[in-house]
């Protein structure tokens, strides 16, 4: 029998002996027991679910257990879908239900087409408590490094050595703010939004909210809309919008999602066209058509279109909230914008995006690009017995992980079904 431990995302593979082994290669590290007999480690620094839409650990470890394996799921944080169950209120997925579920396991049919934040946690956290998988929380992985032809993570609760390693962190890891000039000055409140929950604080405030994306663009319509006295949303580039539901009820997901694997130029033309009959033109509203085409820019910049629904159109259109350059430096009480205008918020929320904290965990095994990204995709290895998953910037990410989690489980139950070389921890 061959025993996974599900670190959070990273994995590692030995074959298991007998019971009277695998008691004898038992060994303490810390507070934590690491079982030696047939060693896979999935493990992940970090969540293993990060911001909006990337469970890569638990699909791996799910997709593994469906392989015969049996992980043991390691993380940092003391729950399942942490990242998800400290993120704002009204957020939900951008991707319909039926492709962003985990491997071989539907959400309930009652389940809205676009599950909320509750129902993500609710889906992740059943099937890793029900379905096999035993859980070892609050143990974080630092560093990892390759030694004697093994991997060994250096985690929390001690050292583990290991024979394959599966990285699923996420592509949105480490919340970003830029370092603006005077940032250090500003006396007003400044937060990141995965820090943003609901427009309860903001009441009779003046909020200003940095960024374009679909986290920006909804939580600046849920405090216009919440109560507070004056909203601005700061844009740099323009961004791509989209509506989660097409004219009919049909999920946009469903066409971007086919549109990938067509020519840009005309992945491109269909998306332009979907959104002048399905959002028409917000130039007046300070949100200009861009230049260049959606699909043409998320190959180019690894950049995705912001994904709203009907309601924060409307409230762009009616003036719920005002589209401003965005910021080039703070002073004490205010922010000055790159046309040289002056605001004065009570509160800055940062939807300025992530950065993927790898470099403390494998930057220096030569593994990463120059943007800090795995330069291997899919279920190859970037390194002997090294993968990463979910780190493509793509539509329909989650049914995208799925399929790959159980490529990446195949293979390596492929390799632990023929390799008799491996050995465990001693």
């Amino acid at each position: 029998m061959v025993k996974l431990v599900t670190v959070g995302a990273i994995t590692v593979t030995a074959q298991a002996h007998s019971s009277r082994n695998r008691h004898e290669t038992q060994q303490r590290s810390g507070d934590f027991y690491l079982a030696t007999s047939g060693d896979f480690l999935l493990a992940t620094s970090g969540d293993f679910l990060m911001t909006t839409d990337r469970p890569a650990g638990v699909s791996t470890a799910l997709s593994l257990r469906d392989c015969g394996l049996h992980p043991l799921l390691l993380d940092r944080a003391d729950a399942v879908g942490a990242s998800w169950r400290g993120r704002y209120d009204k957020l939900k997925l951008n991707t319909c239900k039926q492709f962003s579920h985990l491997p071989n396991r539907p959400y309930p049919k009652s389940t809205p087409v676009f599950p909320a934040r509750d129902q993500v946690v609710d889906h992740l956290d059943r099937h890793a408590h029900e379905d096999g998988i035993e859980l070892r929380l609050n143990t974080e992985v630092r560093r990892i490094d390759r030694r004697n032809d093994r991997w060994w993570l250096h985690t929390t609760s001690g050292d583990i050595g290991c024979s394959q390693v599966v990285i699923a962190t996420g592509y949105e890891h480490t919340p970003r703010i830029p370092l603006w000039p005077g940032l250090d000055r500003f006396a007003g409140q400044l937060l990141h939004s995965s820090d943003y929950r609901n427009p309860v604080p903001y009441h009779d405030k003046r909020v200003l909210v940095v960024g374009a994306g679909s986290s920006a663009m909804e939580i600046v319509h849920d405090v216009a809309t919440g109560g507070a006295a004056k909203a601005w949303l700061a844009v740099r580039t323009t961004p791509h919008i989209m509506l989660r539901s097409l004219p009919g009820g049909l999920p946009s997901d469903l066409i971007a999602t086919a549109l990938f694997h067509a020519p840009v130029w005309l992945a491109d033309a269909v998306a332009e066209f979907g959104r002048r009959v399905s959002i028409g033109d917000l130039s007046a509203f300070g949100l200009p058509v861009p230049a260049d085409g959606v699909f043409a820019r998320g190959i180019r910049l690894g950049r995705a279109p912001a994904i709203v629904d009907k309601n924060v159109v409307q409230a762009i259109r009616a003036g719920s909230f005002e589209v401003v350059p965005t910021v080039g430096r703070f002073d004490r009480d205010g922010v000055w914008l790159l046309n040289g205008h002056r605001l004065e918020p009570d509160a800055v929320i940062c939807a300025t995006g992530y950065q993927r904290g790898l470099e403390p965990l494998v930057g220096h095994l030569g593994v990463l690009d120059k943007r800090g990204l795995p330069t291997a995709a899919n279920a190859a290895p970037a390194a002997p017995g090294l993968r990463f998953i979910g780190f493509q910037s793509r539509p329909g990410l989650l049914g995208f992980v799925a399929k790959q989690s159980k490529q990446i489980a195949r293979c390596i139950a492929e390799e632990l079904s023929s390799s008799a070389s491996l050995r465990p921890v001693r």
